[in-house]
């Protein structure tokens, strides 16, 4: 029985690591030249491809779900179409010791996928990001239009660029008191030391109804509650962030009266991701046993596009509803899953 195990988990194996490959390759060629059109200053060609490589553990997150599903599809399909599967069934190996030794597989995915996207990829991603924008915009001409925004009370915050490091090129600072603008601070630069901020090549502005006053600074000592941790959640998309960075500044963005609708909806995907992943491949088990039985390998990879895809519209839809209408962020993203797994439960259970 061991050795039917190690066989099937062997091909399910080999299959997701050729998906993957393939769909790695396809992705990093298109995404490659994609980028290049945003050449501009010091990013340039050489530079771009740095970036793709920085990036490549996020793509490789993404891509991981994705590549278990087909994977386990198409390995298991293979063993199909071979009429190996039915020789397994009449040695006597049940259905469901087959689809555990195929879900072995997934499982280790799993794991890699967790590791990644907590550890690896929010890390490489915000040098990815930082080190762009310092070479698309330069750190003190940045472009208004760039940067990123923040707020915390009264003050209403820009950054040109935010570095990995917590350094921060062309800051821009307004205090509002009763809807009135009254003060504006630029900075060149920014670092962080022990429990404030020093701005460095400051303009500072105080306007009243009247008048307005304008102070040159070599230095500025700049207290607040945003730390570096903090703002280099700025830097990435919420969905390429880690569960505990996601949860850090969601509660931060709560405790300043601002909404965190995105950050939780994010949250709940990575923290829900495992099980959408198990229940994906369950259903891509049930699709061979079930109502794929029979068909060609190509019969099965069209399918297996369109419940894959079917399945990540599902969540990108509700996920988006749940932000408009208000309902739970975790509900819009477990409803894909429960979806998923009930099909791949049901037609499992048919095929015994």
């Amino acid at each position: 029985m061991r050795l039917i195990d190690r066989y099937v988990m062997r091909a399910v194996s080999a299959s997701i690591l050729l998906i993957l490959l393939v769909i790695l390759a396809l992705d990093f060629v298109f995404a490659y030249i994609a980028e290049l059109e945003d050449a501009a200053n010091d990013y340039q060609a050489l530079e771009a491809l740095m970036f793709m490589l920085y990036t490549l553990p996020r793509r490789l997150y993404d891509f991981l779900p994705l590549a278990a599903f087909m994977g386990v599809l198409i390995g298991l399909g293979q063993l199909a179409n071979n009429s190996e599967l039915v020789v397994i069934r009449a040695a006597g190996v049940s259905l469901a010791r087959v689809t555990w030794s195929a879900m072995k597989p997934a499982l280790v995915v799993v794991v890699i996928s967790l590791a990644i996207g907590d550890f690896v990829a929010p890390v490489t991603e915000r040098i990815a990001q930082s080190e762009k924008a310092v070479a698309r915009y330069g750190g003190d001409s940045a472009a208004a239009s760039q940067g990123f925004w923040h707020r915390e009370g009264d003050v209403f915050m820009h950054f040109n660029t935010v570095r990995s490091n917590g350094e921060l090129h062309g800051v821009s600072l307004f205090r509002f008191e009763d809807n009135w603008l009254q003060e504006a601070l630029f900075a060149a630069r920014g670092e962080y030391r022990e429990d404030h901020w020093v701005l460095h090549d400051v303009t500072l502005s105080e306007l009243s109804r009247h008048q307005i006053s304008t102070e040159q600074m070599d230095r500025f000592e700049w207290e607040n509650q945003l730390s570096p941790d903090v703002l280099s959640v700025l830097i990435v998309e919420p969905d390429r962030l880690a569960i505990h960075g996601l949860y850090t500044y969601a509660s931060y963005m709560e405790s300043q009266g601002l909404n965190a609708s995105d950050y939780w909806l994010a949250f709940w995907k990575k923290v829900l991701q495992p099980l959408g992943t198990a229940a994906m491949v369950l259903m891509a088990i049930s699709f061979v046993f079930g109502p794929l039985r029979e068909a060609t390998m190509g019969g099965r990879i069209f399918t297996g596009l369109i419940a894959g895809l079917g399945f990540k519209y599902t969540q990108d839809l509700l996920g988006p509803m749940s932000l408009v209408y208000g309902f739970n962020p975790a509900l819009a993203t477990l409803v894909p899953i429960v979806i998923a797994g009930t099909i791949g439960a049901v037609l499992l259970r048919r095929a015994g």
